[in-house]
């Protein structure tokens, strides 16, 4: 049994864990050759595929306890070999984060930590060999279970492997930074450990983590534990051997480690800044597992993650992981989905490259006809011509069949008709972004459709309940605000009008769904969500150099928000006339918080800020963007406008909450992380103003509940 000393280390853990979703530890014996006998320990919550295996304190100690038991067992020489593998589809999806995320001090963040060695680190120390079938799912701490065996095999199918902590505030804990580079090697495990997590969580295959070398065999899921056993008892007999490529040897250690250490650490500053904390702690820790022994690397891993896992940054990650994946299934203000009506075929307005992404993923996604239409003809096939090519780019890249292909282009048909129209249930339009355009094209086409097709606007800036102003039935009109790549950003602005009835609204949340998109409903007010918290931050910065404060201030005073460009980077991304218009709208709308300039209408028939090497890596400050803004007699320091840009958001925020442009702030920063790239270790955006004092100097409140949200140390 589990020595009651060690487990009273973790009593406070424990205590704190009442309502975890225990993780049970079934052992049965096997049979295998010679009579000996495999321990097989399936780890199971007794709930069903929707509720993936996960690791809480109790499971942990389970699990220890088990291993005890079955150390004593290979003592008497009862068993020859002890094996772990998960419940169908699953190993286990890492620790519990509903009990992580609660965690409230150091203290019990060690514990936590420590308590991960104590009873995976057992699987070293049974005097008999382990190993770990990956049945399935795989991630961070279900990972590292097989990490700590001595052998590993993995099923063809399994969708997902990873240590996606980083992406989460915090490391691979539980042996992960110290078992991973020494088992595949350093570029390998940075891959897994800091790549994968920052390109938005990627997970590996079944297939890459057995290339990789985290599985030292892999079968096809039919008869994969028989196989796997089988192979287990070849390893025990002896008949198997095992051969691992990737094993970091002597050069890799004294040559190649340290170069690799120092390319991720500056694609790291290039990429993110040096804000999060966490991809550089586990930087730190796979440099030093080149030359620690085992406990000294998980004693360093405990230290790591105690602070971590206490931090301001780890708390805001855990919100936003939980606005991603709860929020986003049960949309605030949503109409009962009932109310939707059929979407059967899709009508889009234009012919351009954003209609014609449009056309693509409803295509893809719907599987239903789509037909688009522009003014000539010209434009109409040029467009069908993209969509076709891009179905043709995904049957190249294997995402798609040949059958499926041939269907999504038979699907996919232009037109200069608007009769043409007639069976749509869904129009969507991609034209020009001024009013009168907009009202136009939809009045025209109104006169073809149905009384219960659905009318949607792409619009950006422009108010929806103005460009429904000329519709005989304006309650059919809804906004439905994608972000650009329509195919990778995951967020849709749905806003719903004072005519909009719930009947359009409930059709545009259900659609959105269909399209794999996540969609938080705004109300009609400008620049909806992320436009207005962008044109902000870009409104202040450009203000800041109109009135003489250097580029190079302003970008350092962004630089505590963690955000994945400055705010002239992403003025260049968007284009410097799109950003003129967003600011001029939003000055037009509140003039007295928000400003228009004039240097940015300048810096747009420039067509840039910066200069670029050939490569397009930004080398400085363009000499004649300079020039065009020079002139200010009032610049701030870098300090001075931070504190001006964190109280402006928290002013803003706190009105945009208070009209109800949307529920609640958490709909605010959902916004900001799928809409605009806010990173999880901000929380979005409240959770730092709260942090920062900005919400306390501008409204003498927080956004968030003390209890609920304060970050102790």
């Amino acid at each position: 049994m589990t020595n009651v000393v060690e487990q009273n280390r973790f009593a406070e853990l424990i205590a704190a864990s009442d309502d975890e979703v225990v993780t049970h530890s079934f052992v049965r014996d096997v049979p295998i050759s010679a009579g000996r006998t495999l321990a097989l320990v399936t780890l199971d919550n007794g709930r069903d595929h929707t509720r993936p295996t996960t690791l809480g304190p109790v499971a942990l100690v389970e699990f220890a306890a088990t291993l005890d038991t079955l150390k004593e067992r290979a003592a008497r020489g009862e068993i020859a070999g002890v094996a772990v593998t998960g419940k169908p589809f699953f190993l286990a999806a890492g620790a519990d984060l509903s009990q992580v995320g609660s965690i409230s001090s150091r203290a019990i963040g060690k514990q936590m930590a420590e308590l991960g060695h104590y009873a995976l680190g057992k699987l070293s120390e049974l005097g008999v060999p382990s190993f770990v079938f990956i049945n399935g799912l795989a991630l961070g701490g279900g990972l590292e279970i097989g990490l700590n065996a001595d052998y590993r095999t993995i099923d063809r199918n399994t969708p997902g492997v990873a240590l996606p902590e980083v992406f989460l505030g915090i490391i691979p804990g539980w042996g992960g930074a110290w078992l991973l580079p020494n088992l595949i090697g350093i570029e390998n495990a940075l891959k897994v450990v800091i790549e994968n997590p920052l390109k938005n969580n990627r997970m590996l295959t079944g297939q890459e983590a057995f290339t990789l070398g985290i599985a030292d065999a892999i079968f096809d899921s039919v008869s994969f534990l028989e196989h796997s056993i089988a192979w287990a008892d070849g390893v025990i007999a002896g008949t198997t051997k095992v051969k691992r490529a990737n094993t970091p040897g002597k050069i890799e250690r004294a040559v190649k480690w340290d170069i690799a250490i120092g390319v991720a650490t500056k694609m790291l500053e290039n990429r993110i800044g040096r804000v999060a904390k966490s991809p550089y702690k586990a930087l730190e820790l796979l440099k030093a597992a080149k030359n620690t022994d085992r406990a000294t690397g998980f004693a360093a891993e405990d230290e790591a993650l105690a602070e971590l896992i206490s931090g301001d940054q780890f708390k805001a990650s855990i919100y936003a992981f939980n606005l991603v994946q709860k929020r986003t299934k049960r949309p605030a203000g949503a109409p009962d989905k009932k109310l939707a009506k059929p979407v059967t075929q899709v009508g889009v307005i234009g012919a351009g490259l954003m209609a014609s992404q449009f056309a693509l993923l409803f295509v893809r996604r719907l599987k239903v006809p789509v037909i688009i239409t522009d003014l000539d003809q010209t434009r109409v096939d040029k467009g069908v011509a993209y969509i076709h090519t891009e179905i043709d780019t995904l049957l190249e890249k294997k995402r798609i069949s040949p059958d499926e292909s041939n269907r999504l282009k038979a699907l996919v048909s232009g037109t200069i008709d608007k009769a043409d129209f007639a069976e749509c249930d869904w129009v969507i339009e991609a034209v020009f972004e001024e009013l009168g355009v907009k009202q136009e094209v939809f009045a025209d086409v109104e006169q073809y459709l149905s009384e219960t097709a659905v009318l949607a606007t792409n619009t950006s800036s422009l108010s929806v309940e103005q460009i429904g102003a000329k519709l005989k039935h304006p309650e059919r009109l809804v906004g439905f605000h994608f972000f650009n790549p329509v195919a990778v950003m995951p967020l849709v602005e749905v806003v719903n009008t004072p005519q909009t009835d719930d009947a359009t609204l409930s059709t545009a949340m259900v659609t959105a769904a269909k399209l794999f998109k996540n969609a938080v409903i705004t109300t009609d007010t400008p620049g909806f969500v992320v436009n207005r918290i962008l044109a902000k931050v870009l409104g202040e910065a450009m203000n800041a150099v109109d009135t003489g404060t250097p580029f190079e201030t302003v970008e350092e005073s962004t630089k505590p928000f963690g955000l994945p460009m400055t705010p002239f980077e992403l003025l260049e991304l968007v284009g410097l006339k799109v950003g003129a218009h967003v600011l001029d709208t939003h000055h037009a709308a509140f003039p007295e918080r928000f400003f228009e300039s004039e240097n940015l209408h300048k810096l747009a028939e420039l067509g840039h800020i910066f200069e670029r090497d050939s490569h397009g890596k930004v080398t400085g400050i363009d000499k004649k963007a300079r020039a065009i803004v020079a002139g200010g007699t009032t610049p701030m320091t870098a300090e001075e406008l931070r504190i001006r840009i964190e109280d402006g958001l928290a002013d803003e925020v706190h009105r945009m909450l208070e009209s109800k442009v949307v529920e609640a702030a958490e709909d605010i920063d959902l916004c900001l992380i799928l809409g605009a790239g806010y990173p999880f270790q901000m929380g979005g955006v409240t959770p730092y103003l709260d942090r920062v004092g900005a919400s306390e100097r501008v409204f003498h409140d927080t956004f968030h509940h003390p209890d609920l949200y304060v970050f102790p140390l």
